[in-house]
């Protein structure tokens, strides 16, 4: 098949066929060429959320590689779409990179990590959101402190929802029928939270995780600045992820 920079849907689903028949090389390298796109976008996406010294071009190598292992393990009798296969090992790879590079200080590492755990804490035993004075005292520091902290963590933080469900409900279970029951309720669970959420809030997690928009395109087309949206965005998962907590607790 010769290469074509503007291939159609059927041009595509031949060349998977051809790839997986013969192995061939350069059908895969035609392969990683068309859906390129795909690592450039999820590299943008994850780029406006890190500190100004970590290079795109890191991000997209990394993704790069993702997209090179998604193509070879890629299974076309599986009946889903390729971009929703590759998206999560494109992601995975670009984060993994990440956590190598350890750019974030240890201190301030730990730090967010106590605070997203008292948050969540705090959500569970209240069931609501914590109130600043509140979160301020289970972490014995002032609301200047807890301001201070808060700033760091909308700009230092890697935090999504996405790294949480992963983490939280994915990695313990061997039983792949099991996974898929987690999933559903997962799922479900986050649907109703996330209609539950302050219509700004809502309105950026939705554009964020379902429009796959950046940071700063949200806040180009809500008017707002790129350091709000961010406030936003953290906020409404913490509440999600708190609201997900109590979901786990009492079902399980």
């Amino acid at each position: 098949m010769q290469k074509d920079k503007s291939l159609s849907a059927t041009d595509i689903d031949d060349l998977w066929k051809e790839y997986k028949e013969t192995n061939n090389i350069e059908l895969r390298n035609q392969l990683i060429e068309n859906y390129l796109p795909l690592v450039n976008k999820i590299a943008g996406h994850i780029s406006y959320n890190l500190p100004s010294h970590i290079e795109r071009d890191e991000l997209m190598s990394s993704g790069f590689f993702g997209l090179m292992d998604a193509v070879t393990r890629f299974d076309v009798d599986l009946g889903i779409k390729f971009e929703a296969y590759a998206r999560n090992r494109v992601r995975g790879a670009i984060l993994d990179y990440l956590r190598s590079k350890d750019w974030l200080s240890v201190s301030l590492r730990k730090k967010i990590k106590i605070y997203e755990n008292v948050y969540t804490e705090l959500e569970v035993k209240l069931q609501r959101t914590p109130k600043k004075q509140e979160l301020a005292e289970a972490l014995s520091m002032t609301i200047d402190e807890l301001h201070q902290l808060e700033a760091k963590i909308n700009t230092a933080s890697l935090t999504s929802l996405e790294d949480y469900i992963n983490i939280e409900y994915a990695g313990g279970q061997n039983n792949s029928i099991d996974k898929k029951i987690d999933r559903e309720f997962v799922q479900q669970k986050l649907s109703e939270a996330i209609d539950k959420l302050p219509e700004k809030e809502k309105l950026v997690i939705s554009l964020y995780y379902s429009e796959e928009l950046t940071l700063k395109e949200i806040g180009l087309a809500l008017e707002l600045s790129e350091a709000r949206i961010s406030q936003l965005h953290k906020k409404a998962v913490l509440r999600l992820r708190g609201y997900l907590a109590r979901s786990k607790a009492d079902f399980f």
